[in-house]
């Protein structure tokens, strides 16, 4: 029997994440699911997380590039929260058996200097309530059978999120244009992709007042020392036990992750 209410839909991703094991996608049952039916979920489905003792960190933004909105049929990101759980540092060791059928994604991030709430926000007060850019990889999930996702499946599951690495060296944005900014990314030492920052929405600093903006709709805001993950600059990269990614960003620098069993 399909599941129609939001509490049973988040506890059914709750027990997928648990578990690790997939279930089948709710626009199955339910085609006409749509953004804000997916966000009613993900918000019952992070009070369930928090209640375990998880913390938000910051957010993560998908669908920032013109080609991923066009592949699920949208014009629009899509956010979902970062859990302090899930957050790895460079040259962590990753477990391949903490997540369902993951993949790679290098990203520029940000940390916020200072709080951020919409609406109103502009790409001008992002980029000074910006402590600096660092390096990022973001692991993304997907608790639905063979990634069959449609929009409003992904925003509930935390917009796909599993987790993310991160380099510990900021650098301010003084001087810097975040568009320009080019990534190379190896695995095992060959090349896997490259990209560069005006893949995330044209500007990444664009996406943090486009986030802000959204959640200031939804009565929630940025805080001082927030990470903001800017969405991936390269297709996906499925990821697997005995992988080695390094990605090397102009200026930012590399952050590495090792994939363990």
């Amino acid at each position: 029997m399909p599941l129609t209410d939001v509490p049973g839909k988040a506890r059914a991703l709750y027990e997928a994440r648990r578990t690790r094991q997939p279930i089948e996608p709710f626009t199955d049952a339910d085609p006409d699911l749509g953004m804000a039916d997916g966000y009613a979920v993900q918000k019952e489905l992070t009070s369930l997380l928090l209640a375990d003792g998880d913390s938000i960190v910051g957010y993560k933004v998908g669908l920032t590039s013109k080609p991923m909105q066009k592949m699920i049929g949208v014009d629009q990101p899509d956010h979902g929260p970062v859990l302090a759980s899930t957050v790895y540092a460079d040259g962590d060791a990753v477990p391949a058996g903490a997540f369902i059928q993951p993949k790679l994604e290098a990203e520029i991030a940000f940390v916020l200097d200072a709080p951020l709430a919409g609406p109103g926000v502009s790409v001008l007060d992002a980029r000074r309530a910006i402590a600096g850019m660092v390096a990022a990889v973001e692991i993304v999930d997907s608790r639905f059978a063979d990634w069959r996702i449609r929009l409003a499946d992904t925003i509930a599951d935390l917009a796909s999120n599993g987790a993310v690495a991160v380099s510990s060296r900021v650098v301010p944005l003084s001087g810097l244009d975040p568009r320009l900014i080019g990534m190379v990314l190896t695995r095992q030492g060959e090349l896997a992709d490259t990209g560069a920052g005006a893949a995330a929405l044209g500007d990444p600093v664009r996406v943090v007042a486009w986030l802000a903006n959204t959640l200031g709709e939804m009565g929630a805001k940025l805080e001082a020392g927030h990470l903001v993950m800017t969405g991936a600059l390269h297709a996906a990269v499925p990821m697997r036990a005995g992988d080695v990614f390094r990605a090397d960003f102009d200026r930012l620098g590399p952050v590495t992750v090792r994939v363990t069993e």
